[in-house]
C-alpha cells in the first residue's frame, strides 16, 4: 500500500485547501474591520473634534 495513492492525496489537498480558504477569508476580515475603524476614525476627526 503505498502512501502517495489517489486517495490520500485529494484528502491532503482539500485539507491544503481549506486551510488556505480560512487564511484568506481571515485575513479578508481583518481588512473589512480596519476599514471600519479607519473610517470611524475620520468620521470623528472630521466633526470637528481636534487631538491636541
Amino acid at each position: 500500500m503505498g502512501r502517495n495513492n489517489e486517495r490520500n492525496i485529494k484528502k491532503h489537498n482539500d485539507k491544503l485547501h481549506k486551510e488556505q480558504d480560512k487564511a484568506k477569508a481571515k485575513k479578508v476580515s481583518r481588512e473589512e474591520k480596519l476599514k471600519e475603524i479607519i473610517k470611524k476614525f475620520n468620521d470623528t476627526n472630521s466633526s470637528g473634534i481636534k487631538n491636541s
